[in-house]
């Protein structure tokens, strides 16, 4: 009997200990697409959030770069998606002074096949990928204030244990 799916508010949630699911995002750096695939050696936080200046994903954003250095001690990389398009991520990366991507979902499709898709808002979901693209662990509880520090003991803790 094979286990059942995992399900959350924005729908079926990837399995874990299997391939992320792979994806090709503009980005607001302005170097184009970024592909999950272009993480692989690395660490992959792969955040879904609602929308780029509103308060709680705000917050989220400060306290992910506010921990940047951390992440990058741990060979982690942080990437952002939400429905905002690439020229709303840019103004909010400067506005914030966010110094990882943020990557444009319009029509929801990557959202969706993370189970993080609730129309026309990506949900507050955070999947840690392992550095050969395995999906680790799914947060889907996020709080967005202390949600980077949860992050990073979670990355602590599956670190050691590979």
């Amino acid at each position: 009997m094979s286990p059942r799916p995992a399900l959350a508010l924005g729908g079926t949630l990837p399995p874990l200990d299997q391939p992320a699911p792979e994806f090709s995002l503009p980005t607001n750096t302005g170097n184009g697409q970024i592909r999950l695939a272009d993480y692989r050696g690395s660490w992959t936080v792969l955040y879904f959030y609602p929308k780029d200046f509103t308060s709680g994903c705000t917050l989220e954003a400060q306290r992910f770069q506010q921990d940047l250095p951390q992440y990058e001690q741990r060979n982690a990389k942080i990437l952002g998606v939400s429905a905002d398009d690439v020229d709303v991520h840019a103004q909010f990366c400067d506005a914030e002074g966010l110094k990882f991507p943020l990557l444009a979902d319009g029509d929801g499709a990557v959202s969706k096949a993370y189970g993080s898709w609730l129309a026309p808002y990506s949900m507050r979901h955070s999947f840690l990928i392992d550095p050969e693209g395995i999906l680790r662990h799914r947060f889907v509880a996020v709080r967005p204030s202390v949600h980077s520090r949860e992050v990073l003991a979670k990355l602590d803790e599956l670190r050691a244990a590979g």
